[in-house]
């Protein structure tokens, strides 16, 4: 306080000072009385900011610091309590009832216009992004046409395509709960809950998940109920997450019989993802041992086909042949032949049994249909152009790239001719859209 004391007599002395130096100055030149005036009021409140500024340094240097506080009373979502490698403590986390989709119409309501593809250069990335509790799933218009090709790969492929190991029931079975909470409550038109799971009021299926047994695979169920592919990663005494639990019947361009029981970092490695060991598996690994019930998120990517074939990508070999692969597929077939395929993938954690749930949404769109957005040709152009070569290997480019290209360009110039203002991308058409 004394250097309060100190700084509070040399501000007065200054206004004294400035008070007399305008008084001389009023006497020998009148006009000059405005500069005196301003003169005393900035030194006042020079005086009143110092002081203010003071008493609050004081103040806080005469606080001790509470180290047993946390630096934060919002629960991490990120934050992993300490625990051996295999075992999950459950959680009573639950999820925060859903909002019903506004005008959410089974026959009307379009897929959303997820575009996950920037100007180069291009990233290796894990891309996530916190998800919203009431986004989950993610239903529209093409459901019926999901929900039936659904239901012929389960009658054709069984347990090629749907499957869950003996130690993952508890959390198939947990998906499925979640599933007959969430649904109903988000596309009440098209679900209604029940006493034993939920009706689906569009098709007329009743789902019983509490009866034993069920009368199919849990995960075959759950694939039944949305238009996502679905796989869960429980973590074994190893420390490392394996896939136990899958439904991947509308994939494209892999098998879940290859990589069934396979632990995170060899389904990775066994399909060749660019960049996984330099840039992914640390980050990934990470990111699988420490999300939390309550830490939900989102990630997209894209890729380019050469056939019209949801389920199964036939340009690139037999679904149930050896060797398939791009190097199969024909080059630079005609633009009507060019699709774009994209993945919206949430992430979250079961609370009670601690797996990872992956929800693999798929769109499926002709490149033609796309490339009159305005915007896309251009920046999906110079995004297929940034790709490595690793990138462009394993997204087959060299079988597409020729034809693929020319269209983009020529669709991008032909908006630009038309009045399409570049400037203005960002505000017009912000990623993931």
């Amino acid at each position: 306080m004394e250097d309060l004391q100190i700084y509070k007599a040399s501000i007065l002395q200054a206004v004294h000072l400035s008070f007399e130096r305008g008084r001389k100055t009023v006497a020998e030149q009148p006009k000059a009385v405005f500069c005196g005036i301003l003169v005393a009021s900035l030194s006042i409140w020079l005086l009143f900011a110092v002081v203010r500024r003071l008493r609050e340094s004081t103040s806080r240097r005469a606080v001790s610091p509470e180290f047993e506080k946390p630096v934060s009373r919002k629960p991490g979502v990120f934050k992993a309590p300490e625990r051996p490698p295999g075992v999950w403590i459950p959680s009573d986390f639950k999820r925060p009832a859903a909002v019903p989709y506004p005008k959410w119409d089974v026959h009307k309501t379009d897929p959303l216009p997820y575009r996950p593809f920037r100007h180069g250069p291009y990233y290796i990335t894990m891309g996530l992004r916190t998800m919203k509790w009431d986004e989950w799933i993610e239903l529209d218009n093409h459901y019926p046409k999901y929900h039936a090709d659904k239901a012929r790969r389960i009658a054709e492929r069984g347990s090629k395509c749907c499957k869950t190991a003996p130690e993952a029931f508890d959390g198939a079975v947990e998906l499925l709960e979640e599933f007959c909470d969430y649904l109903p409550q988000r596309y009440p038109s098209l679900y209604r809950k029940t006493s034993v799971g939920m009706d689906n009021l569009l098709t007329g299926e009743s789902f019983n998940i509490i009866e034993r047994p069920l009368v199919e695979d849990p995960m075959a169920m759950a694939a039944r109920m949305v238009q996502d592919d679905l796989a869960i990663m429980f973590e074994k005494p190893d420390g490392q997450y394996y896939l136990l639990a899958g439904a991947i019947l509308l994939a494209g361009f892999w098998r879940l019989e290859d990589k069934f029981a396979m632990p995170l970092s060899e389904i990775h490695t066994s399909g060749d993802v660019p960049g996984f060991k330099q840039k992914l598996e640390k980050g990934m690994m990470n990111f699988f041992r420490r999300v939390q019930p309550n830490g939900p998120v989102l990630r997209n990517n894209y890729f380019i086909q050469v056939d019209d074939a949801l389920a199964w990508s036939h340009s690139i070999g037999e679904e149930d042949g050896d060797g398939a692969g791009w190097f199969t597929a024909e080059k630079n077939k005609a633009i009507g032949y060019h699709y774009f395929r994209s993945e919206r993938q949430s992430l979250r954690r079961l609370p009670r049994s601690g797996g990872v749930v992956f929800t693999i949404r798929t769109y499926f769109h002709p490149i033609t249909e796309i490339s009159e957005q305005p915007y896309v040709p251009g920046r999906l152009a110079s995004a297929v152009r940034s790709w490595g070569d690793d990138v462009s290997k394993y997204k087959g480019r060299e079988r597409y790239q020729d034809v693929l290209l020319e269209f983009l360009d020529r669709k991008h110039e032909e908006q630009v001719a038309n009045g399409l203002d570049v400037k203005q991308e960002d505000e017009v058409r912000a990623y993931p859209y």
